[in-house]
């Protein structure tokens, strides 16, 4: 199915016709640019605008558009803009609709759009474009793409996360994903609104946060984990100091007292490198109230345990796992990973006595994304957690949350004045 970008709801009639009328012309002049076969990105911003304002006005005399000199001219802007900054990107970026952007090779760009994939009409030239893209977006970052180095992770200056990949790594052409950033933060209302909780589900995380019980999110890649992480997160008292810590800055918390941490990569001689082990151990000399981990996927999984064994409670993370009991045999393989050898039962009893509430999260079919299962950790007994699922997803019927199991055991902390 092939998704063709608009100009939002909100916007005029005009504007969606001049939006698709762009899209066309974008795919047009990369058509005409493969037929004449010239490499005309590779000269000057005159020259490329040049052209394409030669070939904007001979599609628009060609089809006998209605369209004034003044609109031509801002139309061929726009189009060189796209070929010669982020290419087809840009116009993808401004769509706010769009939630991710995954470039498979030139001719296949897909979007998300309210939580399901479709294909794009538009597409880069050819393979050299996209890795012109890709070097515009490092270019200011200082990163490196290469094929010694044929993996990165950018930023873009909104925020948006960027992964990118070339060959020989990627066979079939370079290839981009981008995560966007959102610029209006989700509340709880909106939570509400899109079925991901409902308001006793709501109220029962609200009072955890709180209380300062320590919460793991754990779901599948874009499930929701961060977005959930920070709703969560403005449930926390407003005088507490909060430390995040993440490898791509992800969450916008509302609070006046936060300290965003960033792990580094290491530069092109193999130095500098920042991990988020080194910014947990120095986060908790910064007297936080609160340490917030935007993920656990390594070593740093011992030293978070450590920290929400020793006076910080109310931490929050979140873990890539299927279910919210493998999350926490999630947990011991990557301590596992760390080549300490924790004996099994101290391992467990350390990751029962950190944890108090792990919080499920999937995306369905339809795109939904919600909350499939509260579980409480209770207890270890006998070398076996003992839990208690204290909400789930009834998929089988209203896809409405229903209460499950016993009462909570969690005697909640008690904030601090």
């Amino acid at each position: 199915m092939s998704y063709a970008t608009g100009a939002g709801g909100f916007a005029s009639k005009h504007d969606q016709e001049m939006q698709a009328l762009k899209m066309r012309l974008h795919r047009y002049i990369i058509d005409e640019i493969d037929e004449d076969g010239m490499n005309l990105l590779e000269g000057a911003r005159p020259a490329v605008a040049q052209y394409v304002s030669e070939k904007v006005c001979e599609y628009a005399a060609r089809r006998q558009l209605a369209i004034s000199r003044y609109e031509l001219d801002r139309l061929a802007e726009e189009v060189v803009d796209e070929l010669t900054g982020f290419g087809p990107l840009e116009i993808l970026l401004r769509d706010p609709g769009i939630s991710e952007i995954l470039v498979n090779g030139p001719d296949r760009v897909f979007v998300e759009h309210q939580g399901r994939l479709y294909q794009s009409d538009l597409r880069f030239i050819d393979d050299h474009h996209v890795q012109r893209v890709i070097q515009r977006i490092l270019a200011p970052l200082g990163r490196r793409l290469d094929e010694s180095s044929p993996m990165v992770d950018a930023r873009l200056p909104d925020g948006s996360r960027v992964n990118a990949i070339i060959p020989p790594v990627a066979l079939d052409g370079p290839c981009i994903s981008i995560r966007k950033f959102s610029k209006e933060l989700l509340q709880s209302a909106d939570l509400l609104a899109y079925q991901s909780v409902d308001e006793a589900l709501l109220g029962f995380l609200r009072q955890a946060v709180e209380n300062r019980c320590n919460i793991l999110i754990s779901g599948g890649t874009g499930t929701g984990k961060t977005t959930l992480l920070n709703v969560l997160s403005s449930f926390i008292d407003e005088r507490e100091r909060i430390v995040t810590i993440e490898d791509t800055a992800e969450l916008q918390l509302g609070h006046d007292h936060v300290v965003r941490l960033e792990t580094r990569p290491p530069n092109a001689e193999g130095y500098g490198e920042v991990t988020a082990r080194d910014l947990i151990r120095n986060a908790l000399r910064m007297r936080p109230d609160r340490i917030i981990l935007g993920e656990i996927r390594g070593v740093e999984v011992l030293d978070v345990l450590q920290a929400m064994n020793t006076g910080h409670d109310g931490s929050m993370s979140t873990v890539h796992a299927n279910s919210a009991m493998d999350s926490l045999l999630r947990m011991e393989m990557l301590v596992g990973l760390t080549g300490h050898k924790v004996p099994e039962s101290t391992l467990r009893q350390m990751i029962c006595a950190a944890l108090d509430i792990v919080v499920q999260i999937t995306r369905q079919a339809n795109g939904r994304r919600c909350i499939s299962e509260v579980l409480e950790v209770l207890e270890v007994r006998d070398g076996i957690y003992v839990t208690n699922s204290l909400f789930s997803l009834d998929r089988r019927g209203t896809g409405q949350f229903v209460r499950t199991g016993g009462p909570s055991g969690l005697k909640f902390r008690q904030v601090s004045a």
